[in-house]
C-alpha cells in the first residue's frame, strides 16, 4: 500500500472508536497501515534532532507500557491532540496487553502533528528488552515477527532527550556518568540499536557511553550534576 493510499485520519478514528468500550477491546489495523506508521514516523524522527528543544506549554507523560485505555483516559483528561502539546518519555510497549494500539496511536499523532507531539525512547523501545517483556510476543500473536522488526527499525531512530524552554531537561531515567555536555547527546548517530547490559539500563546512559567509546557501571541522579551540564 502506497503512502498516498493510507488514510491517517481513518487510522486515528478507528483507534479512538473503542473509547467508552470495555477495557481490552482490540483495534486490529491492517499490517500495511502499521508499516506505514512505522516508516513515516521513522522519517520524521530522523529529520528532527536526537536532543529536542521544545517550548512550554507542553504536557509531559511517563510510562504507558501497553495500557491503552490508560492512554485514552490521559488524553481525555489533558486534551486530545492538537488541543494540547505532548512529550512522552518512553516505555510505550511491554507488560500491558495492548502495546500495539498504544504505539500505533502515538505514532499516528506524531505523523499528524510532527511539531506539537513528541515521543522519546525508553529502555523498552530496545529490541533486547521488548523481545522478552511482551511486545515481541504480541506482534507475533497478532501479526508476525517481521512487523516486530519494522517497529525495531522505527524505535532505533527515536530521540532520547528533550530540553524545554532551555532549562528543563527530560529523558527516560538517569544521566550517564560520561555525560559532560549536551553536545555529546547531539553527536549520537541514528539509527542505533543499543545492546543493553541489563534489564534496568537506560537508552541515554548507554547511547552516550557508546558515543564516547566505553562502558562502566553507575547512573547519576539529577541536581547539581544536571546544572553543571546545562551550564
Amino acid at each position: 500500500m502506497a503512502d498516498n493510499e493510507v488514510d491517517l485520519d481513518s487510522i486515528i478514528d478507528r483507534l479512538l472508536e473503542v473509547r467508552g468500550s470495555r477495557p481490552g477491546k482490540q483495534v486490529q489495523l491492517l499490517e500495511s497501515e502499521i508499516r506505514f506508521l512505522c516508516t513515516k514516523a521513522r522519517e520524521i524522527f530522523i529529520s528532527q534532532p536526537i536532543l529536542l528543544e521544545l517550548e512550554a506549554p507542553i504536557k509531559i507523560c511517563g510510562d504507558i507500557h501497553g495500557q491503552y485505555y490508560d492512554l485514552l483516559r490521559l488524553f481525555e483528561y489533558g486534551g486530545f491532540p492538537p488541543e494540547a502539546n505532548y512529550l512522552f518519555l518512553g516505555d510505550y510497549v511491554d507488560r500491558g496487553k495492548q502495546s500495539l494500539e498504544t504505539i500505533c496511536l502515538l505514532l499516528a499523532y506524531k505523523i499528524k502533528y510532527p511539531e506539537n507531539f513528541f515521543i522519546l525512547r525508553g529502555n523498552h523501545e530496545c529490541a533486547s528488552i521488548n523481545r522478552i517483556y511482551g511486545f515481541y510476543d504480541e506482534c507475533k500473536r497478532r501479526y508476525n515477527i517481521k512487523l516486530w522488526k519494522t517497529f525495531t527499525d522505527c524505535f532505533n531512530c527515536l530521540p532520547i532527550a528533550a530540553i524545554i524552554d532551555e532549562k528543563i531537561f527530560t529523558m527516560h531515567g538517569g544521566l550517564s556518568p560520561d555525560l559532560n555536555s549536551m553536545e555529546q547527546i547531539r553527536r549520537v548517530m541514528r539509527p542505533t540499536d543499543v545492546s543493553l547490559s541489563h534489564r534496568f539500563s537506560l537508552p541515554l546512559v548507554d547511547m552516550v557511553r557508546l558515543a564516547v567509546g566505553g562502558f562502566h557501571s553507575g547512573i547519576v541522579t539529577l541536581g547539581s550534576r544536571l546544572r553543571a551540564i546545562a551550564d
